[in-house]
């Protein structure tokens, strides 16, 4: 933080000193120095933008000078709407597509599955016949297809883009009929000539013409490549017209390799590139709702803040993990100005408080914008400006307070802003809420939830508020800490660290990253709300990638890794919350496409907890999500020893999971063992009959659910009944060239790079392949080897915790370098890594990298997946010296540990439950009974002091 501090931030700072030493575990507070985003300059894009959250509203900071830009976020406000997602009788043809598999028809089978087997899609049964006539609607006006057409009152855009006209402001979201005007000069020589006009990928539907003449029309997202006749052209200028039919997502000319040119037939080396400024007139931007299988997480809104221009220095923009404040710093004029940011979870707000050093000198508008096109702005009161909306494609109402206190000056609020002149500092308050209240009711009063949450306000000051947010997040944040020791790099800017860390040593930025993961998942999951989804609780496009749903095939599952192992468990409820309610859900689903008890999940869901598989038969129809959820119900039981939970939750849940299974598995005709079919190895090798991923999860179900009825004294029977399966199902076999096979047949292919690593799950997360069976572990080794380091940001993330596993520190350390490589390149082709603000790139952002590395590091320093916990299994040389304090180990323990040159100096173990500890380092390993609540010490021999 640059410049003067004011008496009442120093005050607020000894305030949460103080709170801090009072909650915090005498054994973990200890300095955490460092922990720090920062930069020299605003943000110029979202990805460079900083996070903020309370678990129910999240907001990316830009921190400009003139008009700052929060834009800001609900959990709840999605597409979509309580549905059917099953398909009513699927299950007939269960039978038909195991036969086709058998038969080694795949294609044949997937084509059944794709007609008949997957889910319900929104819209379906009415889009077909309302999407007609709005297209003939639409095709009944071509008059400015005409070459004399005038459209000289039209705007402009700049076509091709990538991601169509939404990189567009004022585009963003555009479904409909928009029409692209553009024209060429033809020199003489070419106009007795066939010509081709490629214009590449157009989405969804072009009507091309050329002078008026219609030259070709597709319905799909193919390259174009249309014959313009000899004679249609002339010398000179020539028009060109094309109608684009968008019904969903991307629109316009999406091609980013090649220009859209016209070429000569006969001599292609002779072309005229088309300008890449278009016309443009949006004819119609209200097509029928497009059939989806899943809802989208949508952005709820944005708030400006306009300021006098002015001559700024001495810029800084900061977000402080230690606190979860986030700042910006600068001077003008010779006055300090300084902007502080939080997300409140005890008072439900999003805080931005305003200062200068100067008395009088706060002066700015404040202003409410969506992207959502049902919406409105109105005054509530002489303090309060609010944001009503209702979202697109779908059911949920949405409103947002935002709320001003200014010392000093003077607060005018009208229809459409908030005006504060000349205060001596001023504070907002923004909340939002949807009438979302459960996946099968949305009665929700989303205004009166605001106007409560605002009318709390009343009698407390700035520094109640900031003291009651720190409190709050140290609570969770304090209960963990790592030094993995310091260099010169740690006074760089964040920006320019991510660029020096391929070339310099800087451990401290991996304890950054491992403590902004925490950071992330704190801010993003909270009780009572929903889980972090794929970019936790962060998203600024109504389309975003992959809906920024929960996919459960790897990505939902990877954001939760870190929470139990560093010390964030209490972050896991709404993951808890989740499953509870799928597992309700995919009762339908297990009973209409698998006539099956019990419940199944696939490999997407959304806020509406659809259960059914979704986009395609390659890869859609994957049974194993609901069981790899249940296998992170039985790790918090087995982290915190917690019964309670064990019983009245994650049980009942485990149970309906394996039901299902007991019902669903089949007799492999070749081999005689139990195969999971239809499924698939995810999202690699289309629909098979008996993945080894579906293996190793079955089997971790039924070995966890037979442990878990122990622990309680019930089930015996249907316990049997899992022991007696668990010994048919199809074993892990080891391949030809050494490898891990990824199917029933012996079919990897060493050149195969697939972000996915599948049946890698047996071992990391899974405990299917451990050191007790070295022969397949080294299997999965050449695997990993055969597939290569590189991947997608969490497909890197999934490897590090592999290689972690497999012991290799040096080799996990690798590919957490790659995660810290930066994702902007020069190049402009983005890759995996981190953007400025550390968000993973899959590319593009998706947040399971961030959780799945942060986790990786752990799994490097502890590991307890056994009876043993083990220190420093997997320990890079990379980091020689360092300290933990807080981290989990299995069996209810808390460890603290210290090593230097890379030898364990001295540990200490907290038992939270009581009962036998069992820890190793390198081949010293020891059994002592412990105390609940009591923490015993030991130096680096492990012998007792």
């Amino acid at each position: 933080m640059r410049g003067k501090i004011k008496i009442s931030a120093i005050k607020a700072f000894f305030i949460a000193v103080g709170i801090l030493l009072v909650i915090s575990d005498p054994q973990l507070s200890f300095s955490q120095s460092g922990l720090k985003l920062w930069y020299q300059q605003p943000a110029v894009k979202w990805t460079d933008a900083l996070p903020i959250g309370n678990g129910q509203m999240g907001a990316m900071l830009f921190g400009r000078v003139d008009e700052d830009h929060i834009q800001f976020n609900e959990q709840t406000l999605w597409t979509g709407g309580p549905r059917v997602y099953a398909r009513a009788r699927a299950s007939k043809y269960l039978p038909i597509i195991r036969k086709l598999l058998v038969e080694g028809k795949q294609a044949e089978a997937e084509s059944i599955a794709q007609e008949h087997f997957m889910g319900m899609k929104s819209h379906e049964l009415t889009y077909a016949a309302d999407s007609i006539a709005w297209y003939k609607k639409m095709r009944l006006d071509t008059s400015a297809s005409a070459a004399e057409f005038d459209n000289s009152k039209w705007k402009f855009i700049t076509q091709p883009e990538a991601n169509g006209w939404e990189t567009f402001p004022g585009f963003e979201g555009l479904d409909g009929a928009v029409w692209l005007r553009n024209s060429f000069d033809l020199p003489a020589n070419m106009a007795d000539k066939d010509l081709e006009l490629d214009l590449g990928r157009v989405r969804d539907i072009d009507f091309t013409y050329v002078n008026g003449k219609l030259i070709g029309t597709t319905n799909n997202t193919t390259s174009r490549k249309y014959l313009i006749p000899a004679g249609l052209l002339h010398p000179g200028k020539n028009t060109i017209a094309i109608q684009v039919l968008n019904f969903y997502d991307k629109g316009g000319l999406t091609s980013a390799k090649e220009k859209p040119a016209i070429y000569q037939k006969d001599a292609p080396q002779i072309s005229i590139i088309l300008k890449t400024v278009w016309k443009y007139w949006v004819q119609n931007d209200e097509p029928p709702a497009y059939p989806r299988y899943n809802a989208d997480y949508q952005p709820f809104g944005d708030v400006y803040l306009q300021f006098p221009k002015q001559q700024v220095s001495n810029y800084t923009r900061d977000l402080n993990l230690n606190t979860a404040t986030a700042h910006v710093n600068y001077n003008a004029d010779g006055i300090t100005y300084s902007r502080e940011y939080f997300a409140s979870a005890p008072d439900h707000v999003i805080a931005i408080h305003l200062t200068a050093s100067k008395p009088g000198s706060i002066t700015f508008k404040a202003l409410l914008k969506t992207l959502q096109r049902s919406y409105n702005i109105y005054k509530v009161d002489n303090s309060t400006l609010a944001l009503s909306l209702k979202v697109n494609d779908g059911v949920l109402k949405g409103v947002s307070y935002l709320h001003a206190v200014a010392a000093g000056g003077k607060v005018d609020v009208d229809s459409n802003s908030i005006t504060i002149t000349n205060a001596n500092e001023a504070t907002l308050y923004l909340t939002a809420a949807t009438s979302f209240k459960n996946y099968k009711d949305v009665s929700g009063d989303p205004d009166a939830i605001c106007k409560n949450t605002i009318a709390k306000f009343s009698g407390k000051n700035y520094s109640d508020v900031k003291t009651a947010h720190i409190k709050d997040y140290i609570s969770y944040f304090n209960k963990f800490a790592i030094n993995l020791g310091t260099t010169a790099n740690d006074t760089l800017p964040t920006n320019k660290r991510i660029l020096a860390f391929s070339n310099t040593a800087d451990p401290a930025l991996i304890a950054l990253y491992v403590q902004y993961g925490r950071y992330l998942l704190i801010s993003s999951s909270r009780s009572g709300g929903q889980p972090a989804n794929l970019q936790g609780l962060w998203n600024d496009l109504l389309t975003p990638p992959w809906g920024s749903k929960f996919t459960t095939n790897i990505n939902l599952e990877m954001n939760y890794w870190p929470a139990e192992e560093l010390n964030l468990s209490a972050c896991s409820e709404p993951f808890f919350n989740m499953v509870d309610g799928l597992a309700q859900a995919g009762k339908i689903t297990a009973k209409e496409h698998y006539d099956a008890p019990g419940w199944v999940l696939h490999h997407n869901t959304d806020l509406w907890r659809g259960t059914a598989p979704v986009n395609s038969s390659t890869h859609g129809i994957w049974v194993s999500g609901g069981a790899w959820l249940c296998h992170q119900l039985w790790e918090h039981y087995l982290f915190t020893k917690d019964e309670a939970f064990l019983q009245n939750r994650a049980y009942p849940d485990m149970k309906g999971a394996a039901e299902f299974f007991v019902h669903f598995l089949t007799k492999d005709p070749k081999t005689g063992y139990l195969i999971s079919t239809p499924s698939n190895s995810p999202e690699h090798g289309g629909l098979v009959a008996g993945p080894t991923m579906d293996h190793q999860i079955i089997r971790d179900l039924f070995k966890n659910t037979i442990q878990a009825a122990a622990v309680l004294g019930i089930d015996y029977k249907f316990s049997d009944t899992l022991k007696t399966m668990y010994a048919q199902i199809a074993p892990n076999k080891i391949g030809s060239h050494g490898q891990l096979q990824e199917w029933m047949e012996d079919k990897d292919d060493t050149a195969d790079t697939h972000r996915h690593v599948s049946h890698m799950w047996g071992i990391y997360p899974g405990t299917d392949i451990t050191w007790d069976t070295p022969e397949l572990m080294k299997a999965g080794r050449q695997s990993l080897i055969y597939r290569g380091d590189e991947g997608t940001g969490w497909s890197i993330a999934w490897k590090v915790n592999l290689w972690a596993r497999l012991k290799d520190g040096d080799h996990a350390m690798r590919l957490f370098d790659m995660l810290l490589s930066p994702a902007d390149v020069s190049s402009g082709k983005e890759k995996g890594g981190v953007y400025h603000n550390l968000f993973d790139a899959h590319p593009p952002f998706q947040i399971d990298g961030n959780f799945g590395g942060a986790a990786g590091l752990a799994e490097m320093l502890l590991q307890s997946q056994g009876s043993t916990i083990e220190i420093l299994p997997a320990l890079p040389s990379a980091l020689p010296d360092g300290n933990v304090k807080g981290i989990c180990a299995r069996g209810g323990f808390v460890l603290s540990f210290k090593w230097d040159k890379g030898q364990l100096k001295n540990v200490e173990v907290t038992s939270k439950a009581g009962g036998i500890c069992k820890l190793r380092y390198h081949d010293k390993v020891i059994i002592f009974n412990t105390q609940k609540d009591k923490t015993y010490h030991f130096n680096g021999f492990l012998s007792k002091v």
